[in-house]
Order: C-alpha cells, then sequence, then structure tokens
C-alpha cells in the first residue's frame, strides 16, 4: 500500500519569507493594532506622571525626570505619531464601513495616506506646541 504524501504548501498566510508577501494593507492593520497598545502605555505613564504631581515633590520629581529624558521625549513623540496614526486608521476603517474605498487600488493609497498623512501631522503637530 502507498504512502499518502503531505502537499508542500504554506500552512497559514502568516507565514512571512517566500509564501507570503505583506501588502499594505496588512502591514497598516498590524500597526494599528501596535500603536493602539503603545497609547494604553503611554496613557499609563501619563497618568503616573499626574498621579505623582498630587502626591509629592519628591515623587513628582522622579516622575518628571523619566517624562523630561530623553527616553521620556522620545515615547511622548512616538505617542503623538500613534495618536495621529491611529486617528487616521480609524477614519479609513469609517470609510471602509460606508461600503466605500475598498477596492484594492483605493485601499493601497489609503493605506499610504494614513502613513504619509501620521507623519506628516506629527512634524506640523511638533513644530506647532
Amino acid at each position: 500500500m502507498a504512502e499518502a504524501k503531505a502537499p508542500q504548501r504554506p500552512l497559514s498566510p502568516f507565514m512571512l519569507g517566500p509564501y507570503y508577501r505583506p501588502q499594505i494593507t496588512s502591514v497598516t492593520s498590524i500597526i494599528t493594532r501596535i500603536t493602539g497598545n503603545a497609547l494604553i502605555v503611554a496613557a499609563v505613564l501619563i497618568v503616573w506622571w499626574l498621579l505623582a504631581a498630587a502626591t509629592s515633590q519628591s515623587y513628582f520629581n522622579v516622575a518628571n525626570f523619566v517624562i523630561t529624558s530623553w527616553i521620556g521625549q522620545l515615547v511622548m513623540f512616538l505617542s503623538l505619531w500613534a495618536v495621529w496614526y491611529h486617528f487616521l486608521a480609524g477614519l479609513r476603517h469609517l470609510w471602509w464601513d460606508s461600503g466605500r474605498g475598498l477596492e484594492i487600488e483605493m485601499a493601497t493609497k489609503l493605506g499610504w495616506g494614513v502613513i504619509i498623512g501620521s507623519v506628516v501631522l506629527t512634524i506640523l503637530t511638533a513644530i506647532v506646541i
């Protein structure tokens, strides 16, 4: 009796490499999820700073040192980008929920629009603030 040979094919589209090439829509979806979770971390950091301000001067000095250090400033700047990115991605999803912009060419343009728009708006906000 002959043995059945398993076919040599990918089991999932999430197998990166020779089997799956990420498209802009999948990349922007992943980044949307990452920025959403990163914004939770940034919110916790800001709440910690506010609670420290309400607690004591020495505790506030520690929290303020963390937020105003170069790493804290970097986290706040990246959080600003995450806010704009998440906002624009949310608008894109609202547009999709209305049944528009679902064609591959338009979805690709919207993906690039979210990426480029978030970078531009972050820089403009940083300049204004």
